[in-house]
């Protein structure tokens, strides 16, 4: 059987790429001809992913479609031969983007219209979380069902170790790290702001690590770092490394002393199940997938009050029973997202739109 995916872009280091690659290798481990078809293709993939253009995109027994954003593979979709799947990674409401960046706001809101257009065009709707789902059925898809991310860890857990870099993390500061896209949603801001309270009632040695890109809204990144320096805040307190190869990633892990994430709208957040992976105490607040994607480890809060926060991050990071509790029940939860987990609803799946 052939098995193909569709991406409107396939980007390195990014959590719905590595699923994707990591999808079509389970299936032709199963025995299926599978490959992946992008409209925009990074250069360090294009040997593994074909363009969208190829005619070979559409001649799948069963085509599974990535959808995240407003693509002229939507309109295409409807038109493929075979079982036509959607995979739903979620899409940001545009009033995270309103007051930066008013054309993303734009495709965000366009992109939610057009998600609607295909209910009724799809023989099956995954989420990848069962917040992605019940937002499937709100617009109208009847046929739907979760499989989780398939994420890479293993990437991390075997990454080499970079002396210089973590010589650097292992300077008596406290390192508190957040993975992700610099945007509006993740609320960075509020990070400055649980600093302010953190170093005034906890501790003063602390330093703040977003790893992530930073051009998704660089007018929100200049508020970021604008809001630093009104808080009148140490700026080398605050790394902002960009995007980094995975072994520096997996430095940031090993070398934090906890993770927090106050984003105020997740879809599933792959950052929160490496860094329950890589033995890093998350504090997260309560929003979106959060919750789910955590399923009762770490500590999630709601509603959003900093100053409460602070002082849990204070005891994650101080108190060692408790952190080891923490610790403890997180390695209870990554085994939901490994691949033997997974890969049998993948199989469920397929079973269920080719039967």
């Amino acid at each position: 059987m052939i098995v193909n995916q569709w991406v409107p872009s396939a980007h390195y280091g990014d959590a719905i790429g590595d699923h994707i690659r990591a999808t079509r290798d389970v299936l032709r481990g199963w025995g299926h001809q599978s490959d992946v078809f992008a409209a925009e293709i990074d250069d360090e993939l294009e040997d593994e992913i074909r363009p969208w253009t190829d005619r070979d995109a559409g001649a799948g027994d069963v085509t599974l479609l990535h959808f995240a954003g407003a693509s002229p593979m939507t309109s295409a979709f409807p038109r493929v031969r075979g079982r036509r799947v959607l995979v739903y990674h979620n899409i940001t409401p545009a009033r995270f983007f309103a007051d930066y960046e008013p054309g993303l706001a734009r495709g965000c809101a366009e992109g939610r219209k057009e998600l609607a257009t295909l209910s009724g065009s799809v023989d099956l709707a995954i989420g990848d979380s069962e917040f992605n789902r019940r937002e499937l059925e709100s617009v109208g898809f009847r046929s739907t069902a979760v499989v989780p991310i398939l994420v890479n860890t293993d990437r991390l857990l075997t990454a080499p170790r970079l002396p210089a870099l973590e010589s650097q993390l292992q300077d008596g500061l406290t390192n508190i790290l957040f993975v992700g896209r610099i945007a509006p949603n993740k609320k960075i801001e509020d990070h400055i702001r649980l600093a302010e309270h953190y170093k005034r009632y906890v501790d003063a040695y602390y330093r703040f690590i977003f790893v992530g890109r930073q051009d998704a809204s660089p007018r929100y990144y200049t508020a970021i770092r604008a809001l630093v320096a009104e808080y009148r805040m140490l700026p080398e307190r605050f790394l902002f490394p960009g995007q980094v190869s995975e072994a520096e990633l997996a430095a940031y892990y090993r070398n934090a002393h906890a993770y927090v994430s106050l984003s105020e709208h997740e879809g599933f957040c792959v950052p929160l199940v490496e860094a329950m992976t890589m033995d890093v105490p998350v504090l997260a607040y309560d929003a979106g997938a959060v919750g789910e994607t955590m399923g009762g480890a770490g500590i999630t809060f709601s509603p959003k009050d900093l100053e409460q926060a602070a002082e849990w991050l204070g005891a994650l990071i101080y108190d060692h029973p408790l952190r080891e509790s923490v610790v403890a029940g997180q390695r209870r939860r990554v085994p939901a997202f490994e691949r033997t987990a997974v890969e049998p609803r993948l199989r469920h799946m397929l079973e269920t739109v080719t039967q």
